[in-house]
């Protein structure tokens, strides 16, 4: 485990190294969902360890970075992730994002493109969900804990096949949302729903792919594609039989897909 302040709080983070062999290796930022911490990427990050410098991290509110008390805006996800990053000392990199982590993504390529060579941007959107449809959720945490949501959550999550046959890793990934800090998803809530990033999308201008999960109640394919429309010459792929978690559900076409475009970009 390695800690670092950044950006005035605490940032839980691990960053591994590439195969010795490699001289010159491209470096990945990982950056999670809402309600999730950086094990999400544990079993892409097996696939595609070797050929680069992984970096992986809690957001504020999350696993086990500090929690400060609302509001947050994005904004301050972004200036958390743009400030590790320079207390590591790494940029320009490949940004990998997840849901809200592919906002921060988007986000950190408008206001600091020094730190942006690529994107990937997975399940996610320049808007997610409506207002009333946040508040609700809020409303709901707020009176019940995130346990009040968590059945609904993960039936977003994962496919119909990941619940039947998947049953005891279900109950593992169930444990990570609900021990999640109310307060920071609380917050990160309230971040997501009060962000709009038509423009920055439209203004992106770093090779970019954005991916979809066939079965993903919580961004569904053709909202990503509609992100992928704004994004000049961005790419699009669908994972079929993903839910809204491909990282965990289907690592293996997300490592291929991802690869293929970093081949293609000739990004490595």
């Amino acid at each position: 485990m390695r800690f670092a302040t950044a950006n005035g709080i605490v940032l839980h983070h691990r960053v591994d190294e590439p195969d010795g062999t490699i001289e010159i290796a491209p470096t990945l930022v990982f950056s999670n969902s809402l309600g999730t911490d950086y094990r999400i990427w544990d079993r892409l990050a097996g696939l595609i360890g070797p050929r680069f410098r992984l970096v992986r991290y809690d957001k504020r509110g999350h696993g086990l970075s500090d929690a400060p008390p609302g509001p947050y805006k994005l904004d301050d996800h972004i200036a958390d992730l743009a400030a590790l990053l320079d207390h590591l000392g790494i940029g320009p990199a490949i940004v990998v994002g997840l849901s809200v982590g592919g906002m921060i993504a988007q986000g950190l390529s408008a206001a600091r493109p020094d730190l942006v060579k690529a994107l990937v941007l997975c399940n996610t959107a320049h808007k997610i969900a409506t207002p009333e449809i946040w508040n609700e959720r809020i409303a709901a945490v707020r009176e019940g804990g995130i346990a009040a949501i968590s059945e609904a959550t993960l039936e977003r999550w994962f496919s119909r096949a990941f619940h039947t046959e998947r049953a005891q890793e279900l109950a593992g990934w169930r444990h990570m949302l609900t021990r999640t800090p109310a307060e920071g998803y609380l917050a990160t809530s309230a971040a997501i729903r009060d962000t709009d990033l038509t423009a920055a999308a439209q203004a992106i201008s770093v090779p970019t792919l954005c991916v979809g999960g066939s079965e993903d109640g919580s961004t569904p394919p053709d909202l990503v594609r509609s992100l992928a429309a704004l994004i000049p010459g961005a790419g699009f792929e669908v994972i079929e039989g993903a839910g809204h978690l491909p990282c965990i559900e289907k690592p293996d076409a997300l490592a291929s897909l991802t690869t293929g475009f970093f081949d293609k970009a000739s990004l490595i």
